[in-house]
């Protein structure tokens, strides 16, 4: 199961995208286990992956 929610964890200024090194506003929770974090950009072009993967998705983007 898939889902988008807000997290109770805020993203602070030190929190980086893992693909390009800009400002990280959404937290992805890997159902493996792991995290990865990601700008608006790359979150957006990795969604449909990570909807397969039943990655759990903390979008941050509404609270900034």
């Amino acid at each position: 199961m898939n889902a988008t929610m807000t997290s109770p964890i805020t993203l602070t200024a030190a929190d980086r995208c893992d693909r390009c090194g800009a400002a990280a506003t959404v937290r992805v929770v890997l159902a493996g286990g792991g995290e990865l974090l990601f700008c608006g950009h790359h979150a957006n072009e990795h969604r449909a992956r990570l909807e397969e993967l039943a990655a759990v998705v903390h979008d941050h983007r509404d609270h900034n």
